[in-house]
């Protein structure tokens, strides 16, 4: 794969190449109508594949925050069309390398050493390259050892990225008025958050520690003294991604053996520790050789704080969503309902939200829930078509609801189809033993 010396970094570069990319989507259009005379008939599956080819290349080449929304949509399963989730799914450990020596710049600017002067051996082509870093292995005092080296200029470009790309994201999610300001903030500092490597290693390290006596689970250690706010060292783990193991033919035992451990992690941080790593795409997670899953990445971890966390899961309950009176307070808690709606406004947000929760808290309401069951996907699907094609729902402002959604909804889609891919059955009460 071809390597790149050097990246954009200035506003004006970074907004040329997005102007760019949109003329290239124009161009698609125009083209995608011309045909359609030809051929009325013509779907839009060869538009959405140009579309989804020109996109993902002009975001591959600024990497930062603007290919981290790829990365993002890419889970969106049920809600892109497939050559969107195909080519976004290459931003998760798929993109143009750094060069070697923009590497090793990087390493003396951050540790003062050259990686050769630090490690035994380091190779110099990444293993992988996602949207904020890339991996290389190097190996020291006979540990073979994993480098995350953070790319330049991607802490810096957040805000004007973000700016970039609000406009359209404030069309797509039909979200208006100043209050839409609170989620883009949100995303914002998360971002901050991931590129802040020191954070990434104490947040790793609370994890792992206090997730450690999971069944089935393994983590890395990270070494402080080969990191910097730039680079992160840690234990190199040999296992498949979590993607390319869910195309293989493993046993029904081991699936749900996987995902019973999994479940329980993602359960465990949420009632347990209230932090939960939200950010569950394939990339993150590694399948050993044994059957056991291993946890490689926590640059994004959301704190669930008790104002959101309680509300949320009382919402959980079939028994609250079926009970009008609880139902109504709890939507009024997480700001979903609003003191400015209407009556006419209050009936359909509360049947839209019921329709919505019923349906995405349902593995809560039974002992056990089967994620491989397609049932459940196609029902999502469902909904999903139904709504995007809803006049009413355009009509209505969509920034409704606590801030806090944003990655707790994000955590739990992601692991929902993390599920999904291994087919698995799990037992839905199985992490409180962990609490005790």
């Amino acid at each position: 794969m071809k390597t790149l010396d050097r990246i954009p970094t200035g506003k004006i570069e970074r907004a040329g190449k997005l102007v760019k990319t949109g003329v290239k989507i124009g161009g698609n259009y125009v083209k995608y109508y011309g045909k359609r005379l030809v051929n009325p008939e013509l779907g839009r599956e060869g538009l959405d594949e140009d579309n989804a080819e020109d996109i993902y290349d002009g975001l591959k080449t600024l990497k930062g925050s603007a290919l981290k929304v790829a990365q993002m949509l890419s889970m969106e399963k049920n809600l892109l069309p497939r050559a969107y989730v195909e080519k976004f799914s290459l931003s998760q450990f798929s993109v143009p390398p750094l060069s070697g020596p923009l590497v090793r710049k990087t390493f003396k600017k951050y540790l003062g050493k050259y990686p050769e002067e630090i490690f035994d051996t380091f190779e110099r082509d990444s293993v992988n390259a996602a949207s904020i870093g890339q991996v290389h292995r190097a190996t020291k005092d006979s540990k073979t050892l994993a480098v995350k080296v953070q790319y330049p200029g991607v802490a810096e470009s957040i805000s004007s990225d973000l700016a970039l790309v609000k406009p359209i994201a404030l069309r797509m999610f039909n979200i208006k008025g100043k209050d839409s300001d609170k989620y883009f903030k949100e995303v914002e500092n998360k971002l901050i958050e991931e590129t802040d490597y020191f954070l990434e290693v104490t947040q790793s390290n609370e994890i792992t520690q206090g997730c450690a006596h999971i069944d089935n689970l393994l983590f890395p250690r990270y070494y402080e003294e080969w990191s910097s706010e730039r680079i992160i060292t840690m234990d190199w783990m040999e296992g498949k991604h979590l993607s390319d193991f869910a195309k293989t033919d493993f046993s029904t035992e081991l699936g749900n053996r996987l995902g019973q451990t999994l479940w329980d992690f993602y359960m465990y941080q949420i009632h347990g520790l209230r932090k939960v790593h939200a950010d569950p795409h394939p990339g993150n997670f590694l399948i050993s050789e044994d059957g056991k899953l291993i946890a490689i990445d926590f640059g994004c971890i959301k704190e669930v704080p008790d104002e959101f966390y309680l509300p949320y899961f009382e919402l959980a309950k079939k028994e609250n969503l079926e009970d009008d009176a609880i139902f109504t307070s709890k939507l009024v808690d997480l700001e979903i309902l609003l003191p400015t709606d209407s009556v006419s406004d209050q009936i359909f947000f509360k049947n839209l939200f019921k329709e919505m929760l019923s349906l995405f808290t349902s593995p809560f309401h039974t002992e056990t829930f089967d994620f491989g069951d397609g049932t459940f996907w196609s029902r999502i699907a469902e909904l999903s078509d139904k709504y995007a094609n809803d006049p009413e729902i355009r009509k209505m402002n969509g920034n409704r609801g606590s801030k806090h959604f944003l990655y707790m909804n994000r955590t739990f889609f992601g692991l929902f189809n993390l599920l999904h891919d291994l087919k698995s059955n799990v037992v839905v009460n199985n992490y409180v033993k962990y609490l005790n």
